[in-house]
């Protein structure tokens, strides 16, 4: 009974010391979502983060919502930065966590259960100075799987000093500095829109960001290429990427999507000529 006894108490203070020394060991990630008005989004995010990171850093550009509360009620540390564009205020992000790498999702995204396992998993040793995932979008109550929208893979945690986010606002993405990214499976779930209209106010909204910035990297637009880019973006989702896969939600997604990008370029058109 006595040797039971023992042997229970030396596989339990040598199991408890194998643990403390591999989470000592274990690589910290911190989590980085920026925001403005995500009430409808926010706990979601958060609530996927928190198996996967140590600790979930918001930062928001004057929320009028509960976007704070909630994200304060969550345990979230929420600091304010004025907004000067999505790729600044990523890079602003990762200069206030405290590890060496960093998992960054918007606020309406949420990690899939498979790629919260995929993290936990790869987190015992980390390597390399990136890891990509696929992205899977849901539109007014439908996941989308074509249109051109998935895998739509991103690459979204990193070691830090490793690369930086860039682009072109508000189409953001982030670039390693040397290399490639490690694929992991399981998605990261977008919701992005609950109602049509509001597709079409972020339609309105990012045209103009997107044609001031084609317009600062002094791009040109005409009436033809307007007609050619705006012909093929609808042929290329629908046709080529399989849209019509998605039934009339898909339709209506791919018809949008050309509509954006005429109305990028005729913006930049009224640009061009209003400095001409």
């Amino acid at each position: 009974m006595f040797r039971i006894l023992f042997n229970f108490a030396f596989e339990l203070i040598i199991n408890s010391t194998f643990n403390k020394f591999l989470h000592k060991r274990m690589p910290k990630i911190s989590a980085a979502i920026i925001t403005f008005n995500e009430e409808k989004n926010i706990e979601r995010c958060i609530k996927s983060l928190v198996e996967v990171s140590d600790e979930v850093i918001v930062v928001d550009s004057g929320s009028t919502d509960s976007t704070i509360e909630i994200a304060n009620n969550l345990g979230a540390k929420v600091i304010f930065n004025k907004f000067e564009g999505h790729i600044q205020q990523k890079n602003f992000a990762i200069t206030q966590t405290s590890n060496d790498w960093v998992i960054s999702l918007d606020a309406d995204e949420a990690l899939s259960n498979e790629l919260k396992s995929s993290i936990l998993k790869s987190k015992e040793n980390l390597f390399g100075d990136g890891y990509k995932f696929n992205r899977l979008t849901n539109y007014c109550g439908k996941w989308i799987k074509h249109c051109g929208w998935y895998p739509d893979t991103k690459i979204r945690l990193f070691r830090k000093g490793k690369g930086t986010w860039g682009g072109k606002n508000p189409h953001d993405k982030y670039i390693l500095s040397n290399g490639d990214a490690i694929h992991l499976k399981g998605d990261i779930l977008h919701y992005t829109f609950y109602e049509v209209k509001e597709h079409k106010a972020q339609i309105e909204k990012f045209s103009n960001i997107a044609a001031q910035s084609l317009f600062e990297l002094n791009k040109k637009s005409s009436w033809s290429l307007i007609i050619v880019k705006t012909v093929f973006k609808f042929i290329r989702n629908y046709f080529l990427k399989l849209g019509f896969m998605d039934g009339i939600t898909g339709f209506h997604i791919c018809r949008l999507s050309a509509h954006a990008t005429y109305l990028r370029y005729y913006k930049l058109l009224k640009l061009q000529k209003g400095h001409e």
